[in-house]
């Protein structure tokens, strides 16, 4: 009978304690216009920061396909905007 009660009891706390976490979750989640007001604000919404994040995607891509079609290992360039200039492999 003792375990049945420690039994019912843990079930109770643990049932109590998922309650109370899932009241306080939904205290903090932000509302609907709050969640749009955050996205407005992220960076990715700015056309300028977009632009930016393309060019270098461009330089990154464009850096990456030189070194596949090169013996010389890029990653020692000084500048890696120009072509040569660094330690060699």
């Amino acid at each position: 009978m003792e375990t049945l009660r420690k039994l019912l009891l843990a079930g109770a706390m643990l049932g109590a304690g998922a309650g109370v976490g899932t009241a306080l979750f939904a205290l903090v989640t932000p509302g609907e216009e709050r969640k749009q007001a955050m996205l407005k604000e992220m960076p990715e919404q700015d056309p300028q920061r977009r632009d930016e994040a393309a060019r270098t995607k461009q330089l990154l891509l464009a850096t990456l396909q030189e070194a596949a079609a090169t013996q010389e290992n890029v990653a020692w360039r000084k500048n890696w905007m120009s072509g040569g200039g660094g330690r060699s492999a």
